[in-house]
């Protein structure tokens, strides 16, 4: 029976991700995510359902449009294929119908597509984030960890503590270098974070955030050898931390703290 749903939960997953790439497409552009229906966006045809069957009808194509057999992005059947993974792993993580769902929809699913957003655009959308932040607080209370006042106020300290150290760091950075460190939506990316995850799991988000910048940020100029003025999208970095955190981040803190105790006490 276990493995009958964690077949459902990587459908769902791709069901889900094939709806991610309509929304990295379009809430870029300012189009409706709701109409007109999937078409080409070389020929605009409007696809049909057995060519918009996710991975399955990219894989029968070939890649390619069946009208005017232009070349369909990688980036669509990555992101199905990552989505149906995310939504396998946190129904293993948190086999909770209310948790899965929860998790699964409305926050690893925004962080894909903001990923891919900020690495294409090198935006990351106020229409996603703000809604996210206020449904990071509603999840607390309406859905988990009683009581609610005091979930309620992990939720809202969690707000504060991601995008306030991540507003400090932009503000001390752009003191001394006179340019802008950090922009606005990867703070807001971290207040919704931390509206999900709390205040502790946030330390930990802008912590590994921060070592996952610095290294991919090295990488990044190594490769392609743009100089210390190239342009690296914060988000897919605090994202990557956040589900980090939200799949291990108390176990991995846990870990830290009896690490340090031993190391200082014995």
């Amino acid at each position: 029976m276990v493995f009958f749903y964690s077949i459902l939960a990587v459908i769902f997953g791709l069901l889900v991700g094939s709806f991610a790439n309509v929304c990295i497409h379009r809430i870029p552009r300012g189009e409706s995510i709701v109409t007109p229906r999937s078409h080409c966006p070389q020929c605009q045809v409007m696809i049909r359902w057995y060519d918009n069957i996710p991975l399955v009808s990219y894989l029968l194509l070939g890649g390619r449009c069946r009208q005017c057999h232009g070349i369909i992005l990688w980036q669509y059947p990555l992101v199905e294929g990552l989505c149906g993974f995310l939504s396998w792993f946190v129904f293993v993580q948190f086999p909770s119908p209310y948790e899965y769902f929860v998790y699964s929809l409305l926050f690893v699913t925004p962080l894909v597509i903001l990923s891919v957003i900020d690495l294409r655009h090198m935006i990351l959308p106020d229409v996603i984030i703000l809604p996210g932040i206020f449904v990071g607080c509603a999840v607390h209370v309406f859905f988990f960890s009683p009581p609610v006042t005091k979930a309620l106020v992990d939720s809202l300290i969690g707000i504060l503590v991601g995008g306030g150290i991540l507003l400090l760091m932009g503000y001390l950075y752009e003191k001394m270098r006179h340019q802008e460190g950090m922009g606005g939506g990867d703070i807001k990316l971290a207040a919704m974070i931390g509206a999900f995850l709390g205040w502790k799991l946030s330390l930990f988000v802008i912590f590994v955030s921060s070592f996952l910048g610095v290294v991919g940020g090295l990488l990044v100029l190594i490769v392609t050898r743009q100089g210390r003025q190239a342009r690296i999208p914060y988000g897919p970095f605090l994202a990557l931390a956040g589900l980090l955190a939200l799949f291990y981040g108390n176990s991995l803190m846990t870990a830290y703290l009896h690490w340090t105790q031993r190391l200082y006490f014995n």
